[in-house]
């Protein structure tokens, strides 16, 4: 068990003959680690007997978690999200990480034209008084045609208005018979706002999803009652202290997102370069803005620990070594299931190695670590009623042919991303 999960676990038993209030906090992590939260939560769904992830007390998620805690809220289940990310499964809408990589076309463009507007500005401040400023201190007005956000996040809200709106299912937060949080930080307080609490539970839990999504750099803000929200993990990684606040026993939290270390385990051969700077600027930004999350994550569950003593928390996450989320590009068809099992495989690992840890602690609640299921030979697709062959798209068929086609999509799809 990791040093902060212990310092969280529980010290005063619950009170004799209360049912124990369990809540599930997921933190971001973009698509990869949507697929990695994925994969980990079938395992959860398997290995531990007692546990129904739709029907928890309490629900709490920050961007890509929002996602993942608004749709089990909504009564669809591990197994189902593990499907979507190879098959369209009739009736329902597939999961492509594309969706979360539309340009923000109408963003550059309305900068873009605001140029010749700024130039002039910015020559003007400087002919009125050039010497109180240099023509590059004025030019630095140019600054504000820089578009806000990469990325156009309307197709999330799209994408989840479609899912939430077939089946009984709803994007209203007061039709849920679950409590789900959806956590975003308003933009010009840099407060965090948990949409689907009393006050901002009329809020449209696509749009609410959509704003807890909104890293700025890669989305535009997104604005909700005249006031702009963006990704809520500026404030908090996992925000579990919600469902702590809303009186929940035990949290079983996920986070996809912690540092890479290539210090003492190198990375293997079909990887590249050892030496992160060696792979580019995005590399080096990925290792330092985990590092900077997983440290508040951790100073986060500390706090925990004090302040909700009678209290557990659980958290699992990928070790430091696990170079295949750090470096698997989740556009191939292939790697995006690679990257599922994967989290299958090693939250199962972990659940085994800490089961003298966890399996006393998940008692305290009414639920049981299946040591028998941990320690059975098993495969995350054929459990959810698919077949995996490996560097196939799914529905797997041995047609020659087929596979060809799939291998040269595969191959394709990164040739693009390159």
């Amino acid at each position: 068990m990791s040093p902060v999960a212990r310092r969280a676990k529980r010290r005063v038993p619950a009170a004799k003959g209360r049912r124990s209030s369990i809540g599930l906090a997921l933190a971001g992590g973009g698509p990869e680690g949507a697929i990695y939260e994925i994969g980990a939560l079938r395992a959860l769904d398997e290995a531990i007997d007692g546990l129904d992830l739709n029907t928890l007390d309490v629900y709490v998620g920050v961007s890509a978690g929002a996602f993942l805690a608004a749709n089990l809220a909504n009564g669809l289940t591990p197994a189902q999200m593990c499907r979507a990310i190879v098959k369209h499964e009739p009736g329902e809408h597939p999961f492509v990480p594309e969706t979360f990589f539309t340009p923000a076309i109408g963003e550059w463009a309305r900068r873009g034209l605001s140029v010749p507007r700024l130039a002039f500005e910015a020559l003007w401040q400087f002919a009125k008084n050039p010497r109180d400023r240099s023509l590059l201190d004025s030019l630095t007005r140019l600054s504000r045609a820089l578009p806000v956000g990469i990325f156009d996040n309307a197709p999330i809200r799209e994408y989840l208005r479609a899912i939430y709106t077939i089946k009984g299912r709803t994007d209203d937060f007061r039709e849920l018979e679950r409590r789900l949080f959806v956590v975003a930080a308003e933009l010009e307080s840099g407060r965090s706002v948990n949409f689907g609490a009393a006050g901002h539970d009329h809020v449209a839990i696509s749009r609410a999803v959509q704003a807890s999504s909104a890293l700025p750099g890669l989305y535009p803000p997104v604005e909700i009652d005249g006031k702009l929200y963006v990704d809520g993990i500026l404030n908090h990684t996992m925000h579990a202290g919600v469902a702590l606040e809303a009186g929940a026993d035990l949290v079983l939290c996920v986070n996809p997102i912690v540092p890479v270390d290539v210090s003492s385990v190198p990375i293997d051969v079909e990887h590249g370069p050892e030496e992160l700077v060696e792979r580019g600027l995005p590399t080096v930004l990925s290792q330092t803005f985990r590092t900077l999350i997983h440290s508040r994550l951790t100073m986060g569950m500390e706090h925990h620990a004090r302040s909700h003593g009678d209290a557990d928390v659980v958290l699992l996450e990928p070790g430091r070594d696990d170079h295949r989320m750090f470096f698997t590009n989740i556009f191939s068809f292939s790697a995006r299931r690679a990257v599922c099992a994967h989290a299958y495989e090693r939250t199962r690992r972990d659940l085994r190695a800490r089961f003298d840890d966890i399996a006393p602690i998940l008692g305290r609640h009414g639920l049981s670590l299946n040591r028998r299921v941990l320690e059975e030979r098993r495969e995350l697709w054929r459990g959810v009623g698919l077949e995996e062959l490996p560097g196939r798209r799914l529905p797997v068929r041995d047609e020659p042919t087929l596979a060809r086609l799939e291998g040269a999509l595969d191959r394709l799809e990164q040739a693009l991303r390159d």
